[in-house]
């Protein structure tokens, strides 16, 4: 007999989203994380966007002031501002997010082996061996259903022969409080290939935090250096007489768009180990969340009996014709690697004939695709997907 329905392999926002869903079914699940606390090392900056905020119930006290405003700034100083009568954007305190989502994960019945390290794991009768590593004791857990949330770089993929990221972004950034007191909650995207080159910096403000932060193209990219330079032209424009730094954060970013084949009759994968990632806006939230909602749907439904028919549902496949303009924007970004190129986009996106296509990238809905003929199991509580009465 197997150890547990489900061993889910990473407790970031989409593994626990998995984990909680199938506990709260009725299966045996276990958690697994080198991390000592969920709400330790924190990757992402955290940003939900209003397509996210409307269809799932989010706990509110782990959640920023709402955004609505964005302002672009050329690599010249220029700017320009977008102005939405929505919450386009609020950032999640991420680390108290998974504390929540774990703690509802283990009242629902599921187990989390902290300071433990996934080795590898191997087909068995049972479904998977998975070997794993606590302080220097190594153990074996049996399983039919081996969950990948680890991450960009997923060993899970590796050894259930799936696909792999290919494509990337490195992401550093730094979390303040204390900074820019009397601003008002705004995300100011800095567009400059000298410091981000294929991507833009940030400062996104909610009225208590603040995220300084940049990413680029991985191929010869210094991310502490880039970050380091930009901090300084922060602090010429900004407000950080009394910031006090809380956080650093960094990562890599997969956005080469959902990989074709996330599943097979062992496991499957979940959040960026999926690729479940904008090519183009490198935002993969709304990705965890409704991938993971999906993903518990299909491990519950081949648990059972529906394998095969569960396992052609999850197939990326279907979706990665949604990615294909993304992709192609991403393609053309990367090699914007001019100042005086960028600084003409900029001007070009500011004037009304082309603004449209700047409020489409940071204030349209096109997210993660929906997912047809895959039914989620509403319970009470966050993260669940919204009544259609109440959107």
């Amino acid at each position: 007999m197997p150890d547990c329905d489900a061993l889910i392999i990473g407790a970031g926002l989409a593994g626990l989203v998995t984990a909680r869903q199938l506990a709260r079914s009725g299966h045996r699940v276990s958690i697994v994380d080198i991390k000592p606390d969920v709400r330790a090392r924190v990757h992402t900056t955290g940003i939900f966007v209003r397509r996210t905020l409307e269809d799932f119930v989010l706990p509110e006290d782990c959640l920023g002031a709402p955004i609505s405003r964005v302002v672009i700034h050329s690599p010249a100083g220029r700017t320009f501002a977008l102005q939405s009568a929505a919450a386009e954007f609020r950032i999640g305190r991420m680390g108290a997010l998974y504390a929540r989502l774990l703690s509802d994960a283990l009242h629902a019945g599921a187990t989390f082996l902290a300071r433990t390290r996934y080795v590898g794991s191997a087909a068995c009768a049972s479904g998977t061996a998975v070997w794993l590593e606590r302080n220097g004791r190594r153990w074996r857990l049996r399983t039919p259903w081996l969950v990948g949330a680890d991450g960009a770089r997923s060993h899970v993929a590796r050894d259930l022969g799936l696909d792999r990221n290919t494509h990337w972004l490195i992401g550093v950034e730094e979390v303040f409080e204390g900074a820019m007191p009397d601003a008002a909650p705004a995300l100011h995207c800095f567009i400059d290939p000298r410091i981000a080159p294929g991507y833009i910096a940030w400062v996104a403000h909610d009225g208590v935090c603040t995220h300084v932060g940049l990413a680029g193209e991985a191929t010869g990219f210094e991310p502490g250096a880039a970050l380091a330079t930009f901090g300084q032209r922060v602090r010429s424009t900004f407000d950080f007489t009394h910031a006090r730094r809380t956080e650093r954060r960094g990562g890599w970013i997969p956005v080469n768009g959902i990989l074709r084949r996330i599943a097979c009759s062992r496991g499957l994968l979940v959040g960026d180990s999926a690729g479940a990632v904008s090519p183009l806006t490198a935002g993969g939230l709304d990705g965890c969340v409704r991938l993971g909602h999906v993903a518990a749907s299909v491990i519950s439904d081949a648990l059972g009996g529906a394998g095969a028919t569960a396992c052609a549902a999850y197939s990326g496949a279907r979706y990665q014709t949604r990615f294909a303009t993304r992709r192609f924007m991403r393609a053309a970004i990367a090699k914007v690697r001019q100042r005086a190129l960028a600084e003409a986009a900029v001007l070009v996106l500011s004037v009304p004939p082309s603004r449209w296509l700047a409020r489409h990238v940071f204030f349209g809905r096109g997210s993660f695709p929906d997912i047809d003929g895959v039914r989620h199991r509403d319970h009470p509580g966050s993260l669940e997907p919204r009544a259609e009465e109440g959107r």
